[in-house]
């Protein structure tokens, strides 16, 4: 694995927590529940929130550095380190609780990306591929993330952040996996023709809407609990696209590596898992009534 690369995913990783913290201070204080006209305007004359934007593209940058280093497949399960930043962030900027069962989760986070980084290799893969593959997985994550928006107005607040959060997180998924190509042509091309090219405009677009869906998800007021999801969604996603459109895979020499590094991954998304169900549970409890004295 690129060192450079995977401390660049890192790092974008801690912008990305800064970003939605600060996201959810500026709704939080001013009130905002749903992402309207009107309250899209008092979110942009928030200086928490525009430092918050400030933060998430410097995150996208060096994302798109650490990708232009590196494949998807190693790159993107990095940014599930996004949650193990947003916890003390959340802690300290927006009073969220943080109990054992999320520090628990970010541990086994931390062991499961260790093992990733350790043994998981890159071996093989491509910048890009036509034109037609990638308009069928677009298809089928744009009615993945359809069927995630008929479920987003049930249950309580933690479950709609999490519902929301996941729907983001496919999007930013979709998007990563495009920054490929797009950082590739733009290399080969320039600027202007990076301008002219169908990849560009489907990253931006899929960024733009899991940027708003993320505003709509940290609007509940669960952070983790959103974070968690985005940080799940976006990787696997991600991964999936690079092994069926970018044919990446694991190094299988020797063979008990790539197994090994699968596992460790596994082990990382059970642990945001973990501390996302961890922030479900809290909501439902805080949502308990009180009992009434007899």
């Amino acid at each position: 694995m690129d060192e450079v690369a995977a401390v660049l995913a890192i790092v974008a990783a801690v912008a990305f927590a800064l970003a939605a913290t600060l996201w959810q201070r500026a709704s939080v204080a001013l009130g905002v529940e749903t992402l309207g006209a009107g309250s899209l305007v008092r979110l942009l004359g928030s200086g928490v929130w525009l430092l918050g934007l400030v933060a998430q593209v410097v995150g996208v940058l060096l994302q798109a550095a650490a990708l232009d280093r590196g494949r998807v497949a190693i790159i993107q399960p990095l940014l599930v380190t996004t949650i193990i930043w947003a916890m003390p962030l959340g802690y300290f900027l927006t009073n969220q609780v943080i109990t054992r069962r999320h520090v628990a989760g970010a541990g086994v986070v931390v062991a499961g990306l260790a093992v990733f980084a350790s043994v998981g290799d890159p071996a093989a893969g491509v910048d890009d591929a036509p034109g037609s593959t990638w308009l069928a997985a677009i298809l089928v994550l744009a009615a993945v993330c359809a069927a995630l928006m008929l479920f987003a107005g049930r249950g309580g607040l933690g479950l709609k952040a999490a519902v929301l959060g996941t729907t983001a997180g496919v999007l930013y998924g979709l998007s990563a996996t495009l920054m490929k190509p797009v950082v590739e042509n733009l290399h080969d091309v320039g600027l202007t023709g990076l301008l002219e090219s169908w990849e560009f405009w489907v990253m931006a677009g899929a960024g733009l809407v899991g940027f708003y869906i993320q505003q709509l998800s940290l609007a509940t007021g669960r952070l983790v609990a959103s974070v968690a999801t985005v940080s799940v969604a976006n990787p696997v996603v991600s991964v999936l696209l690079g092994a069926l459109i970018l044919q990446e895979r694991l190094d299988h020499t020797p063979a008990w590596h790539a197994v090994v590094a699968v596992g460790g991954l596994a082990g990382a998304l059970f642990g945001a898992i973990l501390i996302a169900s961890a922030s479900e549970r809290d909501t439902e409890t805080e949502a308990a009534p009180e009992p009434v004295p007899a």
